[in-house]
């Protein structure tokens, strides 16, 4: 929920967290205080992390607040990472975490989780977002070390030269062992899409690894980089995501869709190949969905 007030005279002088606490009723100046300390504040466009900072009548204060016990901790270290080279580091992106900041939050994101390594390693870098997962995705992240390395890593995405490949639990039965997805995404809602035309080209290739009873665990590689490219696709071919209410999943404890692995061409010309296995929650309900004998 978003709210939004105006500095007025009353207000002017105050600090922040006193002056917030009163515009916004519905909040206490410890809530008040949380929020900023989340980067869930913004003072005339800006974020404001210190809560103390002097008002002045017509400043604009928008607060971002979220859902009670939806925030958590996350922290990468050295020993963490999946990879990391002078250019770039590889993380893996727990299920139920943001990719980046929303104006909700800044901490318990992956982005907020990277900038913290890289000032912990003596990086004067900002981080930078190239790509992201969505919030119930899990898997494998790129961030670039610097600007140079954002450029090129940029440029290998847009031109489709980073290899990327997920792995989807899916309800239903695979109309083959092997096919391509060669059909159109739009935006169809405020936060859906679909196969639409007009719409962007997107090709997905999907491989069945693992079967069950009427669940199938698939391989999936997509060759372009739409929104919920992957989620709807597979829901056009009637094999929605498992946890993945928005386009028809049955019911899970999570989305089960996890990005297994990024390969792309190193400045020296070697192929970087970063892999994370799924966590064991997602190993557990492919078992449970009675998919099993395939090495993780």
């Amino acid at each position: 929920m978003i709210l939004k007030e105006t500095v007025a005279a009353e207000q002017a002088g105050m600090r922040l967290d006193d002056g917030a606490a009163l515009l916004f009723e519905t909040l206490s100046k410890t809530r008040v205080r949380r929020i900023v300390d989340l980067g869930g504040c913004t003072v005339n466009g800006a974020m404001v992390r210190v809560a103390s900072r002097t008002l002045r009548q017509g400043d604009e204060i928008v607060l971002g607040v979220m859902e009670p016990g939806r925030f958590r901790e996350l922290d990468y270290t050295a020993e963490t990472l999946l990879y990391e080279d002078g250019e770039v580091v590889g993380v893996c992106k727990p299920a139920g975490f943001n990719s980046q900041r929303t104006p909700y939050q800044l901490k318990g994101t992956v982005e907020y989780a990277v900038g913290v390594y890289l000032k912990c390693a003596a990086s004067g870098e900002p981080v930078r977002i190239i790509h992201r997962l969505d919030r119930g995705t899990s898997g494998v992240m790129l961030f670039p070390k610097n600007r140079a390395a954002a450029a090129r890593l940029s440029q290998l995405l847009k031109e489709g030269r980073v290899e990327k490949r997920y792995l989807a639990l899916v309800s239903g039965f695979p109309p083959a062992g092997e096919w391509l997805v060669d059909q159109p995404i739009a935006k169809v809602g405020s936060a859906r899409y679909g196969v639409a035309r007009p719409g962007k080209e997107a090709q997905t290739g999907f491989t069945v690894v693992a079967q069950g009873d009427g669940a199938a665990l698939v391989e999936a590689r997509p060759f372009t980089g739409r929104t919920h490219q992957i989620r709807v696709h597979l829901a056009h071919c009637g094999l929605p995501i498992v946890g993945d209410s928005t386009y028809g999943g049955v019911a899970a404890p999570r989305m089960m869709l996890h990005c297994r692995s990024m390969a792309f061409e190193g400045r020296d010309g070697r192929v970087i190949t970063v892999t994370a296995a799924p966590d064991l929650d997602y190993q557990q309900i492919c078992r449970g969905k009675g998919v099993g004998g395939f090495e993780f």
